[in-house]
Formats: C-alpha cells, sequence, structure tokens
C-alpha cells in the first residue's frame, strides 16, 4: 500500500510499526557496557579465572575456545552446549562433534560462582561467560584481543539434532565446510580465518587415524611421527593425542597456516584448506602475514559472538550453566 503524505492511517501504521520494533525484544544489542552498573568487574574477574584455568592446563585455553565455537554454531550463542540431559531433555553434549570431545564445562561452572559472588546474585548469563572466555584465551595464548559485546541471555533448550548436522567434522571436505559456514553467514576467507584456531589444542587420534595412514597430500615425516602415537587399527589408541599445531601447540598464532603449506595438517579437514583449491591463496596469505591472520580473526570472532543472541527477555540468565531455572 503506497502512502500519501495526508494519509492519517499510514501515519499511525508508520509509528506503530516503529514503536514495536523499538519495544521488541529482538531489537536490543548487545554492548561491551552491558553490565557497566550490574557487574562492573565482570570483565576482570572471567580473565583471572581463565588465566588460571590455562596456568592448571594449558590445553584448556584451547578447549574453551572451541566450546565457543560449538555453542554458536548450534541455534547461536546461547549456552545451549551447557545443559545437562535430563529424564525428558536431551542436550547437545552427547552429540557425536561432543562427546567425549568439548572440554571446560566445570571452568564455566567456577566462572559463575565467582561472578554471581561479585556481583551480588546471577547477573551474568552463561552465553556471555562461553564468549568472554574464548577471547580472554586467545589473548592469555599470545593471540590477538578484540571487543566482546555482552548482553546475550540463556537458551531454555538445547539441539542435539542441530549440533549434529551444524557443526563441522573432522573429515569434512572444503565445498561442505564453505556451505556449513556459509550457511552462518561467513565468507570462505573468515571460514579460513576461525579455522585458525587449531593452531591451539590437541586432537585424539581417532579423529586423524585415516589421514596420517591413507592420505597421500601429507609430509611423509610428519605422518611417521604421528603415527607413533597413533595405531592403525581402529580402538587402539583412539584417545591418544597429538597438537593440531605440532610447532607451537600452547602459542596462538600463524604456524597452521604454515604447517598447511608444507603439508603438515593434522585433520583432514585442516589440509583441505590448502590442497589445490579456492582457499589455497588465503592459507598462504595467513602463513606469511600473522597481523593479517590476527585481524581477520579478531573481527570473525566478534562476528560469530552476534550469531542469534537471546537478547532483551529472550531466554534467561541461569543460576545454574547446566540446567534451566
Amino acid at each position: 500500500m503506497a502512502c500519501g503524505t495526508k494519509s492519517s492511517l499510514c501515519l499511525y501504521l508508520t509509528l506503530f510499526i516503529v514503536m514495536v520494533t523499538i519495544s521488541s525484544p529482538v531489537s536490543a544489542q548487545l554492548s561491551v557496557s552491558f553490565y557497566g552498573n550490574t557487574c562492573p568487574s565482570v570483565f576482570d574477574t572471567v580473565r583471572t579465572a581463565v588465566r588460571s584455568a590455562i596456568n592448571r592446563e594449558a590445553r584448556m585455553g584451547a578447549s574453551l575456545l572451541r566450546m565457543f565455537f560449538h555453542d554458536c554454531f548450534v541455534n547461536g550463542c546461547d549456552a545451549g552446549i551447557l545443559l545437562d540431559d535430563t529424564a525428558s531433555f536431551t542436550g547437545e553434549k552427547t552429540a557425536l562433534p561432543n562427546n567425549n570431545s568439548v572440554r571446560g564445562y566445570e571452568v564455566i561452572d567456577t566462572i559463575k560462582t565467582q561472578l554471581d559472588r561479585a556481583c551480588g546474585g546471577s547477573v551474568v548469563s552463561c552465553a556471555d561467560i562461553i564468549a568472554i572466555s574464548a577471547r580472554d584465551s586467545v589473548v592469555e595464548l599470545g593471540g590477538p584481543s578484540y571487543s566482546v559485546p555482552v548482553g546475550r541471555r540463556d537458551a531454555r533448550t538445547a539441539s542435539r539434532d542441530g549440533a549434529n548436522s551444524n557443526l563441522p567434522g573432522f573429515s569434512s571436505n572444503l565445498d561442505v565446510l564453505i556451505s556449513q559456514f556459509s550457511n552462518k553467514g561467513f565468507t570462505a576467507r573468515e571460514m579460513v580465518a576461525l579455522s585458525g584456531a587449531h593452531t591451539i589444542g590437541q586432537a585424539r587420534c581417532v579423529t586423524f587415524r585415516d589421514r596420517i595412514y591413507t592420505e597421500t597430500n601429507i609430509d611423509s615425516a610428519f605422518a611417521t611421527s604421528r603415527q607413533a602415537n597413533c595405531p592403525q587399527a581402529a580402538g587402539s589408541g583412539d584417545d591418544n593425542l597429538a597438537p593440531l599445531d605440532a610447532q607451537s601447540p600452547n602459542r596462538f598464532g600463524n604456524n597452521y597456516f604454515q604447517a598447511l603449506t608444507n603439508r603438515r595438517g593434522l585433520l583432514h579437514s585442516d589440509q583441505v584448506l590448502f590442497n589445490g583449491g579456492s582457499t589455497d591463496s588465503i592459507v598462504t596469505t595467513y602463513s606469511n602475514d600473522a597481523t593479517t591472520f590476527n585481524t581477520d580473526f579478531s573481527n570473525a570472532m566478534i562476528k560469530m559472538g552476534n550469531l542469534s543472541p537471546l537478547t532483551g527477555t529472550q531466554g534467561e540468565v541461569r543460576t545454574n550453566c547446566r540446567r534451566v531455572n
């Protein structure tokens, strides 16, 4: 319907639409200063706790970063991944990409307890704790800092099926990775930048066995070194660990991309980023320019943190991150 300049009906409808939009909880925006009045120590508290957790176990930084990915890729950054199964509810923890894989739940519990104590109650959402912890893990391990807007709220449900279907797998080919990230609004360049999170952390033998024994686009010396701790027989040594980035497993940087150019990617889904395909040039750029990688990674992480957050009156702020209120 076209509105004439003197149409009172159209004026009323326009004002109504504006008022509804302003009052809608969906329109609420995330902000770095969201807890400025209610919990001003939120960032300091999380930073201290993350540093303590990484000092106890260096691998925990990568685990917290991975938790953020796996949370946001399923129904948005809503802490759905933290919900435990109950008699009437099956959460995301037992989904194939998460089961015996995602770690750090107890660290989130500890941070939540500390924040509740510091802020005089359950003020900071579990979803925000995950997002802040991921950034602080990157920084603590030598990576770039970036802003983390907050104000997310926690979901009252989770999706095991969504986790099984939306999360990229260790055996994914390049076209699948590009498609899965595109479905979340990411470009191929952003996908490659985010894959750089594999500059830290460890992987289980079961996730890279096929690569080191059957694939040909792999440095032979690298394959032999990994085979020493990952037997070829299925079921043997499945949980044995190897660093995703052998050169600097506990330092965030661009060594991961240098490894890919030398055919030393641990996972199939790593090496496909540099295997004669459309993302080779991006990997080359990042392998030669750590600053460009850090900038692109930071921007992509901020974008990921904005994936379908619950805000305003949506969802809740859980008192216990493992169950709904």
